[in-house]
């Protein structure tokens, strides 16, 4: 490849990586589990138990109680607090980009993206229970449906 297709190639790279990543283009339970963790981030600052409301916004007690263990399990298994963007922001941190791909590869219940997806950022004895607690959440999900 001639330096100047490389060079415009790498430009774009650099360029794609410079746009944030969006909310709307992560699979519909992906979307809604990031709204979650934002709601259940916001409760844990006011120091109150978010399950009804999140029962309330999801339409299901099963899919909020799956949600917030997901997001107990994200907790004890990422290697720092976990960045979340506002409520109403349409645009993705760096750690809701990459739970959000977690649950995508959850949902499409492709394991070995799953790990992919988190390689070196998560210890892999954390693995299991990180995949076991996206397939509860996606089977709530489809359950409620």
């Amino acid at each position: 490849m001639p330096q100047s297709q490389r060079t415009a190639a790498a430009k774009a790279t650099i360029a794609r990586l410079a746009e944030p990543p969006r909310m709307a283009n992560l699979n519909p339970i992906a979307a809604r589990f990031l709204h979650s963790l934002r709601l259940i981030a916001h409760y844990q600052q006011a120091r109150r138990d978010p399950v009804a409301e999140l029962a309330a916004r999801l339409g299901s007690i099963d899919v909020a109680a799956k949600s917030l263990a997901l997001s107990q399990s994200i907790c004890a298994a990422w290697p720092e607090n976990i960045s979340v963007s506002r409520f109403c922001c349409g645009l993705l941190s760096h750690d809701e980009a990459s739970i959000g791909a977690l649950v995508e590869a959850g949902t499409a219940r492709d394991r070995t993206r799953f790990e992919a997806e988190i390689a070196g950022l998560v210890r892999p004895d954390r693995l299991e229970r990180l995949w076991d607690a996206t397939q509860d959440l996606v089977m709530a999900e489809l359950r409620a449906c």
